[in-house]
């Protein structure tokens, strides 16, 4: 399914059902009076948040959404039917924002908010009667409902975010790890979504891994998609730093470490003002050098130094062997469910 991540829509909540102008006739009653009744309210919009869904692709096509009008009242005091309210199903991890980027709701976990509500109905004319004023002739129209132009912005939720350099691994570690099955080849930017994978730690536990399309230098000003990548590890305690240890990419495997960090720090300048946020470059984590198959143990030994001089401990595995792999997940899951408890 094609993954959608942000869209701009309009929605509208529905117009109130104007009351009814209407007189008894009948016969036993030759004094009649009004019995015109109330109009209907108009449909909610209401916002619910559907687990089964990771994408905004139902928005993509579609920009102006609208709740039901309330219908009108009729004679014999019936009022008229209230309107159908209008829900919207969104992937948890939705944001909702109106132009002004002012954050109306974050919504992490299953469940319904009311976004805007239908015009109340008119009164009928039954409702004016008086004492002085026994026949009215007149009756309310229904109110207006509510429009909005609102941004839904989608960023993901998993308990561990793998970032690192395009073609890195990425895609083949949540693919060992988990049952996800992105798309895998030997060039970057294979992965041009994020790819969600549920990872079992043991028989009675799981948790979500992320796998992050590659980032690049520049990403932080967009280069290669990177802001709309880099939103989805906001949500993230926990950073799997993937590094390509092969030296095949003809890139330097420290340096690539620092590339990725500094991209961090740059985004967390453009979002430091912005309430809730916590900077990226502060969050733990456990950088992991890959593609080990392709490496001697000198090799290893002379990498693991560099680092160790760089004051960061690394772990090596392979991700098309499965070495260290095993081990990777149990480290993964102790720190995951250690914040949980």
């Amino acid at each position: 399914m094609k993954f959608v991540d942000e869209v701009s829509i309009t929605v509208s909540s529905g117009r109130g059902g104007p009351g009814c102008v209407g007189f008894l006739r009948a016969s036993g009653h030759p004094r009649g009076g009004p019995d015109g009744g109330d109009g209907g309210r108009g449909g909610h919009v209401v916002i619910r948040v559907n687990p089964q869904l990771n994408t905004l692709l139902d928005f993509r096509y579609k920009k102006k959404f609208s709740a039901q009008d309330g219908l009108s009242g009729e004679q014999k005091l019936m009022t008229g039917r209230d309107g159908e309210d209008l829900i919207l199903q969104v992937p948890p991890g939705t944001i909702v924002r109106d132009h002004q980027h002012n954050v109306l709701f974050d919504l992490s976990e299953a469940g319904e908010s009311l976004f805007l509500k239908g015009g109340r109905g008119g009164k009928g004319n039954h409702f004016f009667r008086s004492s002085t004023n026994q026949a009215p002739e007149y009756a309310q129209p229904g109110e207006d409902g509510q429009s909005m132009d609102i941004v839904l912005e989608l960023k993901l939720i998993a308990d561990v975010g793998v970032i690192g350099y395009p073609n890195a691994g990425k895609s083949t570690l949540i693919s060992r790890i988990s049952a996800a099955r992105p798309k895998i080849a030997d060039y970057p930017f294979t992965t041009l979504s994020p790819n969600l994978g549920v990872v079992r730690v043991d028989q009675d536990r799981t948790m979500v891994v992320a796998d992050i399309p590659g980032l690049v230098p520049g990403a932080h000003k967009g280069v290669g998609l990177g802001t709309q990548f880099l939103r989805h590890i906001e949500r993230t305690n926990y950073f799997v730093h993937l590094i390509d240890a092969s030296g095949l990419s003809g890139r330097d495997a420290v340096q690539d470490y620092k590339d990725i960090n500094h991209e961090l720090a740059e985004y967390d300048k453009r979002k430091l003002d912005l309430e809730g946020f916590r900077p990226l470059s502060e969050r733990e984590q456990i950088v992991v050098c890959n593609k080990i198959d392709t490496m001697s143990e000198d090799q290893k030994r002379d990498l693991a130094a560099r680092f160790a001089r760089e004051k960061v401990d690394v772990r090596f595995i392979s991700a098309v062997s499965g070495q260290g792999i095993q081990e990777l997940v149990f480290e993964l899951g102790r720190k995951v469910f250690e914040n949980k408890n």
